[in-house]
Order: structure tokens, then C-alpha cells, then sequence
């Protein structure tokens, strides 16, 4: 499988978009909302549109490696407009629609970005910043309301880019393809800028070759099949996100796009995708909204659905083992299926074969639940260094609690410290103008230490522990993997949303702990407390005295040194908004630390105790 991954793959991204066009022209590429209703555009449609924008870019003076910024939420004007950037032989500069000015200016800045696509959102911001921006010679608004701005000829709309580009195609029909044609395996084609912790962010240079591997890989290990339909709402200036476009252009499969985080319910029983992939908090708000909703109604309701629980779980773990989970467990379960799990799935539109999870770790007693219910998750596990895919687990070899084997052509290696070192066409170039960082993590044979600790099973799956910077060493000298333990805490309490683990250089562990706003007002509804806000909520004592109980039952399996002695309930929830998540919803550590300081100080005041 791995040669053939090598040597199937094409060229560059035009060259598969343009074999995929040829193949697949007349049948469905995406679907979309307008309105109140879904619309679709076919591939010959879809090409059409990539002809025109390409054209027009260059029409501009566009030239190869030039780079096009897009900041705009996912949709398909997105992909369409990062195709065209491609096809002219540019290289796209993702940046998140959710990025401040100031950063935002930086990144374009520090790219090179010659233009910049943006949607209505962003105009504002970026025409109040543009005399941070002296090398950007336009911004294109995507279809929308344009909102009042002072950008004057600086701001031009897509349709006006395609209207160019029509006339240039008349004009010089071969155009694009003589742009394309010279585009190759190693010619840049995306940076991604790391969100980082400190300092500025550093621009990941991915290449052609990054994404073609990752379509093609993608094919084969039977993830995705020319039959998907799939729900891509994951952010496009994100790698995970991104990657999944040429995993279509590889298969084939129409994909459903609509980046609105708060319509994805909704958007489940209308799209009813056979394929999906998602950060983990969707999984773990689902997981929660359904355990907590049935706990609420109590009664017989709730017995059957912790049996049926219970019996997934014992079905689940009899086949991860390999065994035959029997014909008593195998009848229980068909009865199970038929009370619960049948509704879960209904719950994701009826026809869905699996979801892929990536970019933070899953607790694995969350993916028991969904394997159990057959909605198996395949975890996977990649940085924006290595175009997000750098391992995952497959149909054929799901191994709930790691996140599968490498991705066929690329190498992981465990260096002697633990950490986990990658090496393929999956990783990138380079940092942006970053030699001496570029040497740090990119050794003279080609492997990229990912910063990440590891190990590799008797299956050749790697289990990930921990970040190495995150690794917690109490004053006890102890070290406590965090993330390890906030999963526990995840899948133990259906009403937590986000914990942050805390004891670095201190002689225990404590916990800050953001509770799921709406699995909390479930419980307060039948708590006769539900006429209170959030914040009221997570100041009361009953709401304590409900959580601590699941504190005491994830400390009773933690190591001594591990267990968390105090916990503070946060008075608002961690989110993308507020800059304590980032885009791809991974808690950003060191900002919540920094924003609950005294809450911290407190759970450490007068204290003790020894690990």
C-alpha cells in the first residue's frame, strides 16, 4: 500500500483537481446553504468558477509562489477561491476568520500576501489596518452584505475577480493551465501560522506534495469512499480542515459545507453524511447532552439506557481484544440497539459509518460510547507541520485509545527522551523566514520532532501521553501527564466541558473546571434551579456538591501524585470567543492560567499537602 500511495499521487493539487474534473465533471462536488435551503454545483461547475478567479489573479500580475491570503469563515466560496489561487501557481496564506487585527495584520504581513480574499465579516478589520498592510494591493469580498467601509477601489468583490478573469480566458484560453502546469511537488502551496502560546506565530509551509499525499493516503486506508457524502464545517484556515478537501479530490464524494458551528445539529438529519470529521469537543458535547438529558428524566428511561451502556461497552471492549463478545452479549446488544443506540444514530442523520477525530485527544471512554452505539471514531493524531494526517486508525484496525498507525508512506519513529519524531512528503518545507527555528525541528534526514510524547503498541499504533512541554513535575518531583487526566475528568462527568490541570513546580494538583453550559441547564431544570443564568449556576453550592463527587471518583483512579485536591468551577465557559480556545477548540494553557491567576493562587493559599 505504501508504494502504491507514493506513486499514485499527482503532481500537484491543480493537476488533482483537473483529473477529477475530467473524471467526475457532471456528478455533484459541493453543496451549500443559501437561504433557508441547500444548493449544489458540480465539478465541471466547480471548474468553471476556479477557471475564472485563477485567471483573473493573474490577470493581476499574480506570480508562481505569490501568496493570496483568505480569512473568511468555511465555505465553499473558500475552497473555490483557494483552488484558483492554486491553479494560478500562487500559494494560499490561511488565516483564522477569528484573529484579531493586530495578528491578522502580522500574518499578512509577514507572508507576503499580495491579496487578500475576505469575507463580509473582515472587511472592516482589515481596512483598519491597512496602513499595516503596504504590500497588499486589494482585498476580494466573497458574496454577502458588504458592511460600510472606507477601503474605496481597495476592496473588489469575487464576482468583479471572476468577471476579469472571464475576459482573460477569452482573451488567452490556455491561461490557467499553462500556470498550473508548471506548478510541482515541491512548489509551495499553503501557510498555515501556528497559533502559539508566545511569541508570534510561526508560518508552516506546506507544499504541493504535503496535500497530495494526504488525498491519496486518505484513500487508502479506506477512510473515505467514492460513495461519501461528507459534513466538512471544521475551519478551512486549519490543517485538519484543509486536508480533508483533497481527500475529495481523491474519492470523489460530494461534500456538504457550512462552517456555522451552531447549525451542526441541524445540519446532521438534512445532510445525513455517511463521513464526518470533528475536534473532540463535538463528540464530548454530544456524549454529554445525551447522558445528562437521560438522567434527567430518570426512572425506568435512564435504567435502560445505563444497561444498554453497559452492554456496549462490554461488546466495544470484547472486539477491541479480539474476542467474540458471545451470544449472551450479542443478544443483550441487539436489544440495546434497538432502545438507544439506534436513536444516537439518528441523532447524526442515520447513515453515518464513522467519524475521524483529531486535534486533541479523545478520552476513550467517549469512544467506547459512539464504537458501542456504531458510530466508531478513528482517532488520528498530526500537527500543522505534518498537514495535520500523520497517523490514524482505520476501519480495518481501530484501536480506541491510540491514534492508529502512520499514515501509508510516512515514518514514526520514538526518540530516546519519548517524544515522536515524523518523517514523509507529509511534512513541511519550513517555517516562513525562520531558518534557525526550521533547524530546530527538522533534522538533516527529515524528521520532525513534533513535541509531542509517545509510544508505539505490538499493533505499530502510536498512543500519545502527552505534550513534552505540558508534561506537569510537581515540586515532588513527580510527573503528571494533564491531558491524560483531563480526559478522565471528560468522560467521567457529563456536565464538565473544558478542565485545565494545574501543578507544575507545586506539591499538588488542582483543576479549573469549565462546566457545559447546556448539559448544566438540563440538570437545573430538574433541579428547580433552571431560572438561573450560568454564572449564578456555577456559583451555587448544590452545583458543587454535584461535581465533587465525580472528583472524588476520577482522583480514586489517578496515581497519588496525579489526584487533584481542589477544583474551581469557572464562571464562564472556555471558548474561541474569548480567547481561551483556539481555533481548532484546544484549551490555550498559559491564557487561562494568566486569566484565573488569583482563582489559582487561592487553591494553592496556606496549602500543606504533600504529593
Amino acid at each position: 500500500m505504501t508504494e502504491q500511495v507514493m506513486a499514485d499521487r499527482p503532481k500537484s493539487v491543480p493537476a488533482m483537481f483537473f483529473a477529477r474534473v475530467a473524471e467526475s465533471g457532471p456528478r455533484e462536488a459541493f453543496r451549500f446553504p443559501a437561504g433557508d435551503r441547500w444548493e449544489s454545483i458540480t465539478w465541471d461547475e466547480a471548474a468553471q468558477r476556479v477557471h475564472e478567479i485563477a485567471a483573473g489573479l493573474l490577470a493581476r500580475g499574480l506570480a508562481p509562489e505569490d501568496r493570496v491570503a483568505i480569512i473568511a469563515a468555511t465555505s465553499v466560496d473558500w475552497i473555490l477561491a483557494d483552488l484558483g489561487v492554486l491553479c494560478a501557481g500562487a500559494a494560499t496564506t490561511a488565516v483564522y476568520p477569528t484573529t484579531g487585527p493586530e495578528d491578522a495584520a502580522y500574518i499578512i504581513g509577514d507572508s507576503g500576501s499580495r491579496f487578500v480574499f475576505a469575507d463580509a465579516d473582515q472587511l472592516d478589520k482589515l481596512t483598519a489596518v491597512r496602513g499595516d498592510l503596504p504590500a497588499v494591493e486589494g482585498l476580494i469580498a466573497f458574496p454577502g452584505e458588504t458592511p460600510a467601509t472606507t477601503g474605496g477601489d481597495w476592496i473588489s468583490t469575487l464576482d468583479g475577480l471572476r468577471a476579469e478573469g472571464a475576459k482573460q480566458l477569452a482573451a488567452d484560453p490556455g491561461i490557467v493551465e499553462r500556470a498550473s502546469d508548471a506548478v510541482g511537488p515541491g512548489s509551495l502551496a499553503t501557510l498555515i501560522y501556528t497559533s502559539g502560546t508566545t511569541g508570534r506565530p510561526k508560518g508552516v509551509q506546506l507544499v504541493h506534495d504535503c496535500w497530495t499525499f494526504e488525498g491519496t493516503a486518505q484513500v487508502h486506508t479506506g477512510l473515505i469512499r467514492p460513495d461519501d457524502v461528507q459534513f466538512l464545517w471544521l475551519p478551512l484556515s486549519h490543517s485538519f480542515g484543509r486536508t480533508l478537501l483533497t481527500g475529495q479530490l481523491a474519492a470523489g464524494f460530494p461534500m456538504a459545507v457550512d462552517g456555522r458551528i451552531d447549525k451542526i445539529v441541524d445540519n446532521l438529519p438534512v445532510i445525513r453524511p455517511t463521513i464526518m470529521a470533528a475536534a473532540p469537543r463535538i463528540f464530548e458535547k454530544v456524549y454529554n447532552r445525551i447522558v445528562s438529558t437521560t438522567r434527567a428524566e430518570g426512572g425506568l428511561k435512564y435504567k435502560i439506557f445505563s444497561w444498554a451502556v453497559s452492554v456496549g461497552r462490554a461488546k466495544s471492549r470484547a472486539e477491541q481484544a479480539g474476542r467474540d463478545p458471545g451470544i449472551a452479549v450479542s443478544l443483550q446488544y441487539a436489544i440495546a440497539d434497538k432502545l438507544v443506540f439506534a436513536k444516537v444514530r439518528e441523532r447524526f442523520g442515520g447513515r453515518l459509518r464513522g467519524c475521524v477525530s483529531g486535534s486533541a485527544p479523545l478520552a476513550p471512554e467517549i469512544a467506547e460510547f459512539f464504537d458501542a452505539a456504531g458510530i466508531p471514531i478513528f482517532e488520528g493524531y498530526g500537527l500543522t507541520e505534518t498537514s495535520a494526517g500523520a497517523t490514524v486508525n482505520t476501519p480495518d484496525a481501530n484501536r480506541i485509545g491510540t491514534v492508529g498507525p502512520p499514515l501509508p508512506g510516512a515514518e514514526i519513529k520514538i526518540a530516546a527522551d519519548g517524544e515522536v519524531l515524523v518523517r514523509g512528503p507529509l511534512v513541511m518545507r519550513g517555517y516562513h523566514n525562520l531558518p534557525e527555528q526550521t533547524a530546530e525541528v527538522l533534522d538533516p534526514d527529515g524528521w520532525f520532532r513534533t513535541g509531542d510524547i509517545g509510544e508505539l503498541d505490538d499493533h505499530g499504533h502510536l498512543r500519545i501521553t502527552d505534550r513534552k512541554k505540558d508534561l506537569i513535575k510537581t515540586s515532588g518531583g513527580k510527573y503528571v501527564a494533564p491531558s491524560a487526566v483531563e480526559g478522565q475528568f471528560k468522560a467521567s462527568c457529563p456536565y464538565i466541558g473544558q478542565v485545565l490541570v494545574i501543578g507544575h513546580a507545586r506539591n499538588y494538583c488542582t483543576a479549573l473546571i469549565a462546566l457545559d453550559a447546556e448539559a448544566l441547564g438540563v440538570w437545573a431544570a430538574g433541579a428547580g434551579l433552571g431560572d438561573l443564568g450560568y454564572g449564578e449556576l456555577v456559583a451555587h453550592p448544590q452545583v458543587r456538591e454535584l461535581i465533587s463527587p465525580y472528583v472524588d471518583e476520577v482522583n480514586s483512579k489517578l496515581n497519588r501524585w496525579e489526584t487533584v485536591k481542589r477544583f474551581e468551577l469557572l464562571p464562564a465557559d472556555m471558548t474561541v470567543a474569548n480567547g481561551q480556545l483556539t481555533p481548532s477548540l484546544k484549551v490555550k494553557r498559559r491564557v487561562v492560567e494568566d486569566e484565573y491567576r488569583d482563582l489559582i493562587r487561592a487553591m494553592y493559599a496556606g496549602a500543606l499537602e504533600e504529593v
